[in-house]
């Protein structure tokens, strides 16, 4: 195991957390590789391993029979896997995998996290800020998918994964783009055709490119800003628009 430090990490949690929380994690780090596709989180499974991504988008996803499979939530950089380990529960009906780019993550075998974890009232706590953050983002998807139309949802999950990306490049399928806004795949594409025609976005195959990202978010409105704020006042700045 090579060595690791707390500055040696892009992922925002671990690089908040206090240095006496961090050295309880250090000593079981691993610095994986994750790639698209790659399952962090299998759903109604034991779960043998956590991970802080240092890049790329994970998504959570709900799979209703008969239905497909809907995105309920994204976390990358400033987040952790398994946030239900934290509430109590050992298992989830929802998936968490890696959506978009190839990344790196630091992993920790599960008993090895929870033990840290109740050794620590300040790590369990800085945890649990992510959780409320990531509720919140959650509510906030419900709300946007009742009430905005579908340029808005999809700028809001742009913004979101431009976020989580260090460039202004995203690689996102017309699938992927349909799952985060529950949008038919013909949708997409005239969606995309919209904010390409205002400037806003560059779409080619298999990649969106990011133009004009206070366009997007003025098209997104109050879809977009809340659980970054939050988290932004929770744990540390997160999100381009806040310098994080």
């Amino acid at each position: 195991m090579s060595h690791l430090d707390q500055s040696t990490s892009e992922n925002l949690l671990l690089a908040t957390v206090l240095p006496e929380d961090f050295a309880r994690l250090q000593p079981d780090l691993n610095r994986v590789d994750v790639s698209r596709d790659d399952v962090l989180v299998q759903a109604n499974a034991p779960v043998d391993y956590v991970y802080f991504p240092e890049g790329g988008v994970v998504s959570i996803v709900s799979d209703t029979p008969g239905k497909g499979r809907t995105e309920v939530g994204i976390f990358g950089k400033e987040g952790v896997s398994a946030t239900h380990l934290l509430l109590g529960a050992s298992d989830t009906p929802h998936e968490s995998f890696i959506q978009v780019s190839e990344a790196t993550a630091l992993c920790i075998a599960t008993e090895k996290y929870l033990a840290a974890i109740q050794q620590s009232d300040t790590l369990r706590t800085m945890l649990l800020r992510f959780v409320q953050a990531l509720m919140i983002q959650t509510a906030q998807s419900a709300a946007t998918n009742a009430h905005q139309r579908v340029e808005a949802r999809l700028a809001r999950w742009l913004l979101m994964c431009h976020d989580r990306m260090d460039g202004d490049e995203i690689p996102l399928t017309h699938d992927f783009m349909g799952m985060m806004i529950a949008a038919e795949r013909s949708g997409v594409t005239v969606t995309l055709h919209i904010l390409e025609g205002a400037g806003m976005i560059r779409a080619t195959r298999g990649r969106v490119r990011i133009l004009d990202r206070a366009k997007l978010t003025d098209l997104a409105g109050e879809g977009y800003g809340v659980p970054e704020a939050q988290y932004s006042k929770l744990v540390a700045p997160f999100g381009k628009g806040s310098g994080g």
